[in-house]
């Protein structure tokens, strides 16, 4: 694979997180460099994990796997968004921010569901033959990269509009689309 190859793949990989950190952004009442640092070392990393998990998976357990991820990453997705409607229906403010999707098992749930489609080019690479460390390290950088940038976006978007308690409802629907997006490209529906 070339590096332009692996940049395309990358930064395909790294779409949902980029639209999953412009959601948080926007959601958050005031982001700090912890939010920064959190989301995109935790979506780069899982998107450095991942392909090496595919890679180290036979055919016979990805073949498992690949016939729920989708439905792993669509369930994920929905979880963190209804919480999130839950608390913008709760009303929580700064003060009571227990739902902060940058945090805790939300924050790996969100990993796992923006990066669980890089396991499937892991396992491409092994059956090419090509080393899995280079690409995986590569694909965990632009991700994290297009993280920070979704979040810097998200912020612009936030304090342009006065969102209020619906930047919740905003960010909960994006997650549910990403999880409608997922399921159609998996041929759902």
């Amino acid at each position: 694979m070339t590096l332009v190859e692996i940049f395309a793949v990358a930064v395909a990989l790294a779409m949902d997180a980029f639209a999953v950190s412009v959601a948080a952004a926007v959601s958050l009442p005031a982001v700090t460099w912890r939010h920064c640092f959190r989301l995109s070392f935790h979506f780069g990393l899982f998107q450095f994990l991942m392909p090496v998990i595919g890679w180290g998976l036979g055919m016979s357990v990805y073949e498992f796997i690949e016939h729920w991820d989708h439905w792993i990453a669509f369930a994920m997705l929905t979880l963190v968004g209804l919480g999130m409607l839950k608390e913008a229906r709760n009303g929580s403010g700064e003060e009571q921010r227990e739902g902060d999707i940058t945090r805790g098992f939300l924050l790996v749930m969100l990993s796992v569901a923006t990066s669980i489609d890089a396991m499937a080019v892991g396992l491409s690479l092994a059956m090419i033959g090509v080393s899995v460390w280079g690409p995986a390290v590569f694909i965990g950088v632009v991700c994290a990269v297009l993280t920070l940038t979704g979040i810097a976006l998200g912020r612009l978007v936030g304090r342009s509009a006065t969102l209020g308690s619906k930047a919740s409802v905003l960010g909960a629907l994006v997650l549910f689309g990403i999880g409608l997006k997922i399921l159609h490209e998996h041929g759902v529906f």
